[in-house]
């Protein structure tokens, strides 16, 4: 655990956030064991920003990886997934992945993805109506 946190805190320095100055960084690990890196990537264009778990499961999906075992994100705070990234990471976690949210300081707070996310809309949710 101690090496994940010191990756995270060396990520923190690579995030680009000019505008909230929040940096926040994100890593995640899927089924076969590999690490994926992110950070939050802002944009003057507020809505073209990039949260860090979004990237982190994008260079998964590119890594050709499609289920994530644990994830793990840090900024100053202890931050929780943002609504999106909650639905992001539900597209390839299980509802008993573990996400650990860490303060710079190591001081973690650890949740099922079942918990950030309880009614996480799927692919089972696009079944056309009447199939059953």
């Amino acid at each position: 655990m101690d090496t994940i946190a010191n990756q995270l805190r060396a990520l923190l320095q690579k995030a680009y956030a000019p505008y909230s100055r929040y940096p926040v960084a994100a890593i995640v690990k899927s089924a076969s064991g590999r690490l994926f890196f992110g950070v939050n990537v802002e944009n003057a264009a507020y809505p073209m920003s990039r949260c860090a778990e979004q990237i982190a499961v994008g260079a998964m999906v590119a890594g050709g990886e499609r289920r994530i075992a644990e994830v793990w994100v840090m900024a100053r705070s202890a931050p929780t997934p943002c609504g999106g990234c909650r639905q992001v990471l539900s597209e390839f976690a299980g509802p008993e992945v573990k996400v650990h949210c860490l303060d710079q300081n190591g001081q973690e707070q650890v949740y099922r993805m079942a918990d950030l996310l309880p009614f996480a809309f799927g692919p089972e949710d696009l079944a056309e109506a009447g199939e059953e």
